[in-house]
């Protein structure tokens, strides 16, 4: 509900109603909305990482990689009007500033090693200077998210961003790749 109505907009009522079950019953265990809310970005943050993981251990190569992770960032958001990144920083800034430093650790991790088996697989170059390359590419996308109200803005930027992120460090090889991607993913 959060995600599809928005975080201010929801009410603990509506929450009950939704659930058919008391306001008590909700408030037995989150104090209020706001703990609700954290719980809430706790459970989307194991969920998304755990879809991550998956991607991953299907071994493609690192570019096709990349856009499989934007696919399943697409299906995940895509009914959703406003970016929930946008919505959360607006209205709940601290539970924000808390999301974004386990993300940032988190993905930071997960750019390392996709820039690494690029490398590995000769399809980024390998002067690539890893923690320059990771710290753009998260702070290019992070900066989308947060500043982005509208989804579909937001995730037709992501695409540009990926495009500009694979460029800077593609080898002739991974350019080919990234031009095979980028024609799949305009079918």
């Amino acid at each position: 509900m959060f995600l599809k109505l928005g975080f201010k907009s929801v009410t603990m009522d509506d929450i009950a109603n939704e659930m058919c079950i008391s306001k008590k019953t909700i408030y037995k265990y989150f104090s209020n909305k706001e703990k609700l809310i954290e719980e809430g970005t706790e459970v989307v943050h194991q969920k998304i990482h755990d879809l991550m993981d998956e991607i991953v251990a299907k071994n493609f190569n690192a570019i096709e990689e990349n856009f499989q992770m934007r696919e399943m960032f697409k299906k995940m958001f895509q009914s959703f009007d406003q970016s929930p990144a946008y919505q959360l920083k607006k209205h709940y800034p601290e539970i924000y500033e808390k999301m974004m430093c386990n993300e940032i650790e988190d993905c930071s991790q997960m750019f390392r090693q996709n820039i690494e088996k690029g490398i590995t697989q000769g399809l980024y170059r390998k002067e690539t200077d890893v923690e320059a390359a990771v710290k753009f590419y998260y702070t290019l996308i992070f900066s989308i998210n947060e500043n982005t109200m509208m989804e579909k803005d937001a995730y037709e930027l992501e695409l540009k961003a990926l495009e500009y992120h694979t460029r800077a460090l593609a080898t002739e090889k991974g350019i080919k790749e990234l031009e095979n991607q980028l024609f799949k993913s305009n079918i």
